[in-house]
């Protein structure tokens, strides 16, 4: 099966999408993780994302279309794939489109999740992270033994400058303008669902095991 995973900062497509390649026995394609082994494993494709990555450039969005396809064609992918993180806009549909293609392979299944604002502010401004071993941390749900120290090294936790209430509430507004259209066009392929991404992980890891239905069963 393969599946895109979309949703705003916050929402849990991390925790989903492991749940999901758990499940259905498919690897999780993160895009974040495919620029850091492009980087690492020095590849031709690697060196050329090193450049601008280096350079403080984004990576143009064809260059995104054969590091994933590149992704994707190593053998533990080819049972399926949940993809975190691509596309974002309309242009990169069609790159994806176009990486798929040349794999003769298609997509089954878009879900989009989504949760209120507050909600996802919520979520994010109590997240507090340690910067010794990377450990992670919410205010509310997950709080650390000794306030503002980490249970695992002692580290003085911090709140990443993207985790404070302004940046969040931008970066909202900038992937709301982005993704509508983004889901508009799958919605039109019939291949897109919405999820409630609101609630308890389990909760949610349940709305999408029925949105899959019997067929993530022979998994």
């Amino acid at each position: 099966m393969r599946v895109v995973l979309m949703g705003p900062p916050g929402v849990g497509k991390g925790t989903q999408a492991a749940r999901l390649c758990a499940r259905l026995g498919v690897v999780h394609v993160s895009t974040g993780d495919i620029l850091r082994d492009a980087v690492e494993g020095g590849s031709p494709l690697g060196r050329k994302v090193r450049e601008f990555v280096e350079g403080g450039q984004l990576v143009p969005d064809d260059l995104m279309g054969d590091l994933i396809e590149d992704r994707l064609q190593r053998p533990d992918a080819s049972r399926g794939f949940i993809l975190d993180g691509f596309p974002r806009t309309v242009e990169q549909v069609a790159i994806l489109d176009r990486a798929l293609g040349n794999l003769d392979v298609t997509v089954d299944h878009v879900f989009i999740l989504s949760a209120p604002e507050d909600e996802i502010v919520r979520r994010l401004t109590g997240r507090r992270v340690c910067p010794g071993c990377k450990a992670v941390y919410h205010l509310e749900s997950k709080p650390p033994t000794s306030a503002g120290v980490c249970d695992a090294c002692g580290s003085a936790l911090i709140q990443r400058s993207d985790d404070e209430e302004d940046v969040i509430r931008e970066r909202l507004a900038v992937y709301a303008e982005l993704t509508a259209p983004v889901a508009g066009t799958y919605g039109e392929r019939g291949v897109l669902v919405e999820i409630d991404g609101h609630g308890d992980p389990d909760q949610v890891a349940a709305r999408l095991r029925d949105a899959i239905g019997t067929e993530g069963d022979s998994a």
